[in-house]
């Protein structure tokens, strides 16, 4: 009886665990276009082949069930159009663009996570690199990127235009730090089915 009870136990403080996960989706803006050379860096749109490897990505996301509850998304042309080529959501989320996302540094980025409120189960946040690359990296740890799975060594690897990282983070949004989440996929546009034009 009492193996039992300790069993009960342990499967609601399992469950526990996993309804206390939350997702970061972590995603690099499109190609962007520079073909006028009046435009400023801030100001670029996407490139038609950026256009392409953004919608899809949107079929990956829908097709794998990734809907944010939040996104959080750098001000900058090329970064908002991202994110309307990921739309409409079956579920819309709240969308925040923020100035201080533009070619923000990893920890910076980290920073602005450590302030997403605690009801939030999972968050989209699209930016720059390096600070995207920098931020997926110290989420997954100096001993996870050691150990090396094949995910993480894709990831290390480098972080291209339109790709998208998923992660499980254990913890609370205001403690996440160095090696606080895990690596669930990489997806690449290169890997994905291309859409018809």
């Amino acid at each position: 009886m009492a193996e039992s009870a300790s069993s009960a136990s342990d499967l609601r403080t399992r469950r526990a665990f996993i309804t206390a996960l939350r997702q970061l989706l972590l995603m690099r803006h499109a190609k962007s276009s520079w073909d006028d050379p009046k435009l400023g860096d801030h100001g670029r749109p996407l490139s038609s082949g950026g256009r392409k490897a953004a919608l899809a990505m949107r079929g990956a996301m829908r097709e794998l069930g990734l809907v944010p509850d939040i996104v959080l998304v750098s001000t900058a042309r090329r970064t908002l159009e991202t994110l309307e080529a990921l739309e409409p959501w079956d579920e819309t989320p709240l969308i925040e663009p923020m100035d201080a996302l533009y070619l923000a540094h990893g920890r910076r980025l980290m920073r602005v996570l450590n302030n997403v409120a605690e009801t939030a189960r999972s968050v989209l946040l699209i930016g720059h690199n390096p600070g995207v690359h920098e931020l997926a990296l110290a989420l997954i740890g100096a001993n996870a990127l050691t150990l090396g799975s094949p995910e993480v060594r894709r990831l290390a690897e480098g972080y291209p235009t339109a790709a998208l990282a998923e992660f499980a983070i254990a913890g609370s949004w205001r403690t996440l730090g160095e090696g606080g989440g895990r690596l669930l996929r990489f997806l690449k546009p290169k890997d994905l089915p291309q859409p018809a034009s």
